[in-house]
């Protein structure tokens, strides 16, 4: 891996590779969260998406603590001590390293991203605990089997493993090939494993979300797509889903009682192979 360039004025480290003159979604993503891995770019483009879609900003939040929750079930009551990490996105608080070896310190993870921004931090996501492991492959979601064979240098694909697909199977437009990807890949981790999806829907503010959606695809950015919820119990086709089901972040088994939670836009579920 190449070594960390030095920080840009916004906390993003130069890489030739980065357009910094095109919105990205991590580093969009990154200013919602209050990080500071982006440019001004990213804040314009993202500030007029929340002017479609003000809640979107709350989506990011409740995304980033259901990836806690989920993380910390499957490494504490569902005994997962490996983790496929794919669309990994910019480094924040809570990555799922850190969330997993917080319950089993010998959790072993590989992140996946296929971005020049997410590369330059990876350094950040391959800090261990002795007893664990991590590693960072350069890799396309549009390419499981690239995915897998990098993977395997860390992970034993003969115990089960945590796949975690949170905001990135929505720049995969074709449902179709969405299902296709998952099923490969489930199809290379045994019984016990475990999927965890998050996307944006139509579920929730649906034309504003379509506007918005409209608009980020006008930028020259990665074309993405929103899902119903229909589509994304689709994904889950052959695992058994897990309570609640693909419900809305914030749902998934709150931390706070149930009455307390908000809608969002995003959805998600977990599902476990049988």
């Amino acid at each position: 891996m190449s070594d960390l360039s030095t920080p840009g004025t916004q906390g993003t480290m130069r890489n030739p590779k980065l357009k910094t003159n095109v919105s990205h979604s991590a580093r969009i993503w990154n200013y919602w969260l209050g990080g500071r891995d982006n440019y001004q770019i990213d804040q314009q483009v993202g500030d007029h998406i929340l002017s479609f879609v003000p809640e979107l900003s709350r989506s990011a939040v409740a995304d980033r603590q259901f990836l806690a929750r989920s993380v910390r079930f499957l490494a504490g009551e569902a005994g997962i001590q490996q983790f496929l990490d794919i669309g990994t996105g910019l480094p924040i608080v809570d990555n799922t390293h850190e969330v997993a070896q917080r319950v089993d310190p010998g959790c072993r993870i590989v992140y996946v991203d296929n971005d020049p921004i997410v590369l330059s931090h990876a350094r950040a996501l391959l800090t261990s605990t002795p007893e664990g492991a991590t590693d960072y492959i350069d890799a396309d979601v549009h390419a499981p089997e690239s995915i897998l064979q990098g993977a395997a240098r860390t992970l034993d694909f003969s115990r089960p493993v945590g796949i975690t697909m949170l905001g990135i199977l929505n720049f995969v437009m074709d449902n179709d090939e969405a299902r296709s990807i998952v099923r490969r890949l489930m199809d290379a981790v045994p019984s016990g494993s475990h999927l965890v999806v998050s996307h944006p829907t139509t579920e929730v503010d649906g034309l504003a979300m379509a506007q918005a959606v409209h608009y980020w695809n006008a930028q020259g950015s990665a074309p993405m797509t929103l899902r119903t919820r229909e589509e994304l119990l689709g994904l889950f086709d052959g695992l058994d889903l897990l309570e609640p089901g693909v419900v809305s972040c914030p749902r998934w088994r709150p931390d706070c009682p149930q009455e307390e939670t908000v809608e969002v836009t995003h959805f998600c579920g977990v599902a476990r192979k049988p």
